[in-house]
């Protein structure tokens, strides 16, 4: 299931196109303005699938935004939103890295369309991702793990840990963003839901769970050269 972020400062339009990408089965994030949209991609870069970025928002513009994603060395797709409607801004849009460029007033399911089409030509060019540490294997187009060539049963959310911490490798990443990000921002539980889930995948991923470090007093981090 695809993640999709919509920043967009009109509260009417961001639940327009969620409604309409809930409905068809997307998840979706949203953003007020430029800079809680660059928070969000800071804290959950890697599972955002695409952005839809409206031009004119406060704080930072759609521009500066994209500039962000791209300067992150991020190739999520982003379709841009305009009420403006001139040449010199879809120009801009495509040589800074926007993958579409919708004009308001837009058609929801145009906008949909658009987005099936970009998502599924992306996944149609993705090879599958792998990443190797040793003989921890982390296989995503399968959401598996193996150690030495078997399977670890890990539960959903601890695959989710793993995956997200090692997204983030040799990064110290605080309790609070990892429960954000992992868990979602509308959970409810405490920081030592965290704690717990670390020391569950550490046991299960057996001398691989020093890969695991903890941040004393904040949080932990994916380090693989601490493997000794």
């Amino acid at each position: 299931m695809a993640t999709i972020l919509i920043a967009d400062d009109e509260e009417r339009i961001r639940r327009l196109v969620s409604d309409f990408l809930k409905k068809d089965g997307y998840e979706v994030l949203q953003a007020e303005d430029g800079r809680q949209a660059m928070e969000l991609i800071e804290k959950k870069g890697s599972q955002i699938d695409l952005t839809i970025l409206d031009i004119m928002m406060p704080y930072y513009d759609g521009w500066s935004v994209l500039r962000y994603i791209r300067g992150l060395k991020n190739d999520m797709p982003v379709v841009m939103l305009t009420a403006r409607n001139e040449e010199v801004d879809e120009v801009l849009g495509f040589e800074l890295g926007a993958d579409d460029y919708v004009g308001k007033p837009f058609s929801p399911m145009v906008l949909l369309a658009r987005i099936r089409a970009i998502l599924k030509r992306r996944a149609e060019q993705a090879p599958p991702r792998m990443s190797a540490y040793g003989n921890l294997e982390i296989d995503e187009s399968k959401r598996e793990v193996r150690i030495s060539g078997r399977p670890v049963a890990l539960t959903p959310k601890e695959y989710e840990l793993l995956l997200y911490l090692s997204s983030n490798r040799n990064v110290a990443i605080s309790r609070e963003n990892i429960l954000s990000s992992v868990w979602g921002y509308d959970y409810f539980g405490d920081l030592r839901t965290v704690d717990t889930h670390v020391k569950n995948l550490r046991a299960k991923l057996q001398d691989n769970g020093t890969l695991i470090t903890t941040v004393r007093g904040y949080g932990y981090r994916f380090e693989p050269e601490a493997r000794s």
